[in-house]
């Protein structure tokens, strides 16, 4: 729901509430007043939370399959630390036992090979289906999967299982951005889109906590109780599951707007103008047809769809080549760097609750600053930080220096921070805004694959680049991910927009004008609405 179209004076009527939906269905295909848009842009965040509480639930709730996503990958990379594990799938090497680099390699990359196909997969069904019962196939998806998981004695059958569960859990990266933009009206977008990254957060740490309360045991329990978390998550979404309305966006679209009506009634509050929300959508969804956008995956590389599409790809393969897969080798680049097994494991918690922190900080910020500003910033102090941590790395007698090696790791824990008040959570919003609506899940789903994509080739690279048999860069990683971060900021400068205060219907008519980068955060709508 992209729309408030609330004022004090315009509330519903106990009589107008009740009105058979039939009655009313010309009025919702009615273009929206100046007054309704102008409602959306005047709604406050805290006015908006009042308005539309049950938006959130239902919005946090489809974000909680990117929880099991993000605790998959991150539970196996702190898996590489456990003792138990490396003796149950590594062999022995210099008197302890590792996971070989080419395991390694091909355990953490079924995840991201899942998860490109998956998500590429998951925007049909969307679009076929709807987002809830998308959602609910793939909750029950990754209950079956687990077991596969849960039960894997040798590399080749968990290799399977992550394989397996990483194409279903990559719908779920697809479904929570596009759900919660899809819901809520301007006022709450960036927070909950950003949210999604929170999810990630969440996920990570609650992956580190239970492998730091479980990697001391010496049998398989020290990695099949985190392999069996996973069915909590399932046992907390089915219950909602029944209940859980479907996006008022796709209805619409679909032409059923009795049925896409009463969706927004369940998720915003009796005092919102439903009939004025809707008819919101259906202009926007009028001014997308009537400017050819399309709703297919090759709709999506169209030129009229283009430069929309670089963005969303551009900036959700930023998290990557920032360095963001390194999280899910924290704890073992802790150890690497030289920290005991248990402070690496405690690290790697603090690691992420420092994450958690950063992403609650950057609803403030999201709600006092553009989004090109935070992202921008983010990257460039992330690069920084990468080259300080790397150039650390090379003082001389590193080892016999514990004061070199704590500073090298709390930097990282600093990176992690920063990354999850900008880079991270910024990015969905970014790619939320900027897919025209038509085509977003479809927008999503090819930004998802791409970067799971350059997820496989970090995944391939950087065992290789830390083992200890390999090359053993430990820090000077820091040199690697700090070059492409560069890169990555000289490219978002010049090609990612301010979408900060825009309705989507503004966003559609900006790109299809295609207005200059840098002119998106001041440019007066008024000059292209009035033509």
């Amino acid at each position: 729901m992209a729309s408030k179209a609330f004022s004090d004076e315009e509330t519903i009527s106990p009589t107008e509430t009740t009105r058979p939906l039939a009655e009313s269905t010309e009025d919702m295909t009615k273009a929206p007043s100046p007054s309704t848009i102008e409602a959306e842009h005047d709604l406050s965040f805290f006015q908006a939370v009042k308005l539309y509480p049950k938006a959130v639930a239902w919005s946090m709730y489809f974000s909680l399959g990117v929880i099991m996503l993000a605790f998959d990958p991150q539970l196996l990379g702190n898996l590489y630390a456990t003792n138990a594990f490396k003796r149950d799938f590594g062999y022995e090497y210099q008197g302890s036992y590792i996971i070989s680099a080419p395991w390694q390699t091909a355990l953490s990359m079924g995840n991201p090979i899942g998860q490109c196909l998956g998500a590429l997969f998951a925007g049909l069904p969307m679009e076929w289906y709807g987002r809830r019962r998308t959602f609910l196939a793939c909750v029950l998806g990754t209950a079956s999967i687990v077991f596969i998981q849960f039960f894997a004695r040798s590399a080749a059958v968990l290799l399977v299982g992550e394989l397996l569960g990483g194409l279903i859990l990559g719908a779920y990266v697809v479904i929570a951005p596009a759900y919660a933009s899809e819901v809520c009206p301007l006022a709450l977008r960036g927070v909950l889109t950003s949210y999604v990254n929170l999810c990630f957060v969440i996920g990570q740490l609650i992956a580190n906590g239970v492998t730091a309360g479980t990697n001391q045991r010496s049998d398989h329990w020290a990695y099949s109780i985190p392999f069996a978390l996973q069915w909590f998550w399932v046992l907390l979404i089915l219950p909602g599951m029944p209940f859980a309305p479907e996006s008022p966006w796709w209805l619409a679209r679909r032409g059923e707007m009795e049925a896409a009506e009463r969706s927004l009634r369940r998720l915003a509050g009796k005092e919102v103008d439903v009939k004025k929300a809707l008819s919101l959508i259906v202009e926007t969804d009028r001014l997308e047809t009537k400017m050819q956008a399309g709703s297919t995956y090759r709709d999506v590389f169209r030129r009229i769809n283009w430069r929309r599409t670089e963005i969303s790809i551009g900036v959700y393969a930023i998290q990557v080549l920032s360095g963001i897969y390194l999280i899910n080798y924290g704890t073992y680049f802790f150890q690497q760097a030289g920290l005991p097994d248990q402070q690496a494991f405690n690290m790697g918690i603090g690691f992420l609750a420092v994450g958690f922190v950063g992403t609650c900080v950057s609803w403030v910020l999201l709600e006092h600053a553009g989004r090109r500003t935070i992202y921008n910033t983010g990257l460039a102090l992330l690069a920084i930080l990468q080259f300080i941590i790397g150039i650390l790395d090379c003082v001389p007698g590193y080892h016999e220096k514990t004061g070199v090696i704590w500073a090298q790791s709390s930097l990282m824990v600093v990176w992690n921070f920063i990354y999850d008040v900008t880079v991270g959570p910024v990015c969905f919003v970014i790619l939320c805004e900027c897919s025209a609506t038509k085509v977003r899940a479809k927008t999503i789903a090819v930004s998802t694959a791409i970067q799971a994509i350059l997820g496989i080739v970090m995944t391939v690279a950087i065992p290789y680049m830390i083992n200890p048999d390999q090359a053993n860069l430990r820090g000077k990683l820091g040199f690697f991910f700090g070059g492409l971060a560069s890169l990555s900021l000289s490219w978002a400068f010049l090609r990612v927009p301010e979408t900060r205060g825009r309705t989507f219907e503004e966003l559609d008519i900006m790109f299809e004008r295609n207005i200059p980068t840098r002119q998106f955060g001041n440019y007066d709508i008024r000059h292209l609405t009035n033509e």
